[in-house]
């Protein structure tokens, strides 16, 4: 039993020391929240329409938008560089950094709450009357629960800082439980209000969970506003991404106005949308590039290994994303009506969520590889291209929201292909500037090994289409089927070989029989072209399934990790 306690001990507190441990960790944790986060969204369709949950969706821009430009970007650009050189007043930075984000939070919350119904008339204007005093009354609640993701993602910047990966991953599970579990209890009496609660609710829990080992490591709280050098070295390279921030914001407020204007169900298929392509980017992208930036900010003085480590991440990362973006063009149908197909769920529902997600997947990649081009920048302590590359890349997706939206008329799905034509400007300028500035002087050769995994996943897509159309009954019965044309498919008797997936398990039993044949064709055709990564991908499975952990780096490709002067003071 001690051993078992020992064990679960150093799981939880001990340092990550390679980028492949720590991404492993990340990922298998970002995994779970990813489908907790989606159990969640199963359960708001469950007990809500989607027109009801335009409201709840919109309600949460507002108390995003000075969240994220105030606080958010901050900590992704400017905090774990600064924190992890190591200065004597690193944890008095901490606390100072936490009192300055909490009050100027707090000044602009009460601000735009009191004024939220004008602005939210500006937001969406699609929405008006009852609709609008709904969305108003449940963004001033949301506030509050902004306050604590405030401290709390300090906690997690010092956190990863010094490697603990586990206990920030874990945060999010929390966050997603409370807003599940207060909306399965009170949704039949509170109705929008319930899940509203529920992220309260999940926010304090993000904030606690992490409080122990923050403290542990030696953060503390102290009433102190004191502009330190440190704090302004940090604004000065929180400044650039502040910006940036902004802008996205700006983008993401464009998404809820032109949505408003499709329908009143329109952000709700787009949520929905995002909520899939998420998982994708938040399990290969950004594990990756959160696991990278702690190493690539500590080689940032070594050109030679920060391009290594920043290839061979960036490269991984494709191997696994490229297929997974195809699975979602291919599958999209069968996999929203697995994952948000409830009986208030209606077909036209469905199929409006699918358009969405397949314009998403498309930008998968791009996103992906962006989060972590753009921490590489960040460990250079530059902060100031991938920011302008980012602005660059926001406005020429609001232009094409407006184009799609309102001069050509697209559906909901016209938003989603814009973000994933503008993440794929920004992706592709990032590659290039970072390339060139570490030295590389062959931008297509670089990109060979990507232009592999895009090979073997276009292959594989062209099979698992072909087999989804052989063994769905409802192709034959419709007779929509490519083989229909085909005048001796009329005496084939398909009711023996098809599956009907009006039932929710043979739905099931086909999605996961055709992304199975599909992710084995793609390793194949990886393997025939010559794909290294695909051998990355077998030596991976070799340490987890043979030794049952994740073993550090080989030898030849050690990574020098200098330990934070903390470690030793607190082990």
């Amino acid at each position: 039993m001690k051993k078992i306690i020992d064990r679960g001990k150093k799981l939880l507190f001990a340092p990550q020391e390679s980028v492949l441990s720590a991404a492993t960790i990340i990922m298998v944790m970002v995994v779970a929240s990813r489908v907790l986060g989606l159990v969640r969204q199963r359960t708001l369709a469950h007990f809500f329409a989607p027109d009801e949950l335009s409201l709840f969706f919109a309600a949460f821009r507002l108390p995003d938008l000075v969240f994220e430009v105030l606080v958010f970007g901050t900590f992704a650009s400017a905090f774990i560089p600064v924190f992890t050189e190591g200065e004597k007043n690193a944890w008095r930075t901490a606390s100072v950094v936490v009192n300055i984000g909490l009050s100027i939070f707090l000044l602009f919350s009460l601000l735009l709450g009191l004024s939220a119904h004008s602005v939210y008339g500006l937001f969406a204007p699609g929405f008006v009357g009852p609709e609008r005093e709904k969305i108003v009354e449940l963004a001033r609640v949301l506030f509050a629960a902004q306050g604590f993701f405030v401290v709390s993602y300090v906690l997690t910047g010092v956190l990863e800082s010094l490697r603990r990966f586990l206990i920030p991953a874990l945060a999010p599970l929390f966050y997603n439980l409370g807003i599940i579990i207060s909306t399965i209890v009170f949704a039949p009496s509170l109705g929008l209000m319930a899940p509203a609660i529920g992220v309260i609710l999940g926010a304090l829990i993000h904030f606690l969970i992490q409080l122990p080992l923050a403290m542990k490591m030696g953060f503390r709280f102290t009433a102190s506003l004191k502009l330190t050098p440190e704090v302004r070295k940090i604004a000065k390279l929180a400044a650039p991404r502040i910006l940036e921030t902004f802008f996205l914001q700006i983008s993401k407020t464009a998404e809820l106005f032109f949505s408003s204007l499709v329908s009143k169900a329109a952000y709700t298929y787009y949520t929905f949308g995002s909520s899939l392509q998420l998982v994708p980017v938040g399990l290969f992208g950004t594990s990756i590039a959160k696991a990278a930036l702690p190493t690539l900010s500590r080689e940032s003085d070594n050109p030679e290994i920060f391009r290594k480590t920043l290839f061979s991440a960036l490269y991984d990362m494709c191997f696994f994303v490229v297929p997974v973006a195809t699975v979602f063009v291919v599958l999209r149908i069968p996999i929203v009506r697995l994952i948000y197909g409830t009986d208030i769920f209606s077909w036209e529902a469905t199929l409006q969520t699918g358009y969405v997600v397949s314009a998403f997947a498309v930008g998968i990649i791009f996103q992906s590889a962006a989060s972590l081009l753009a921490r590489s920048f960040y460990a250079l302590h530059d902060t100031k291209t991938p920011v302008m590359v980012s602005i660059s890349s926001i406005i020429f997706i609001i232009t094409v929201d407006f184009i799609f939206i309102r001069v050509l008329n697209f559906g909901i799905w016209g938003l989603a292909a814009s973000f994933s034509m503008g993440v794929a400007i920004q992706a592709s300028t990032l590659f290039y500037l970072i390339n060139r500035r570490t030295g590389g002087n062959h931008f297509f050769k670089t990109l060979t090994p990507v232009f592999k995994a895009a090979a073997a996943a276009f292959g594989s897509g062209i099979v698992m289409f072909f087999i989804l159309k052989i063994f769905d009954r409802s192709v034959w019965i419709k007779r929509l089927s490519f083989l229909s044309s085909l005048e001796s498919t009329a005496y084939i008797p398909f009711e023996k070989f098809v599956l009907d997936t009006r039932y929710t398990v043979n739905l099931l039993i086909l999605t996961a029989i055709v992304a199975l044949i599909g992710g084995v064709t793609y390793i194949l055709i990886s393997i025939v072209i010559g794909s290294d990564q695909v051998w990355n991908f077998f030596n991976l499975l070799r340490r987890i399934l043979l030794r049952h952990k994740v073993t550090p780096i080989p030898s030849k490709e050690q990574e020098t990790v200098a330990p934070p002067p903390s470690d030793t003071q607190t082990q």
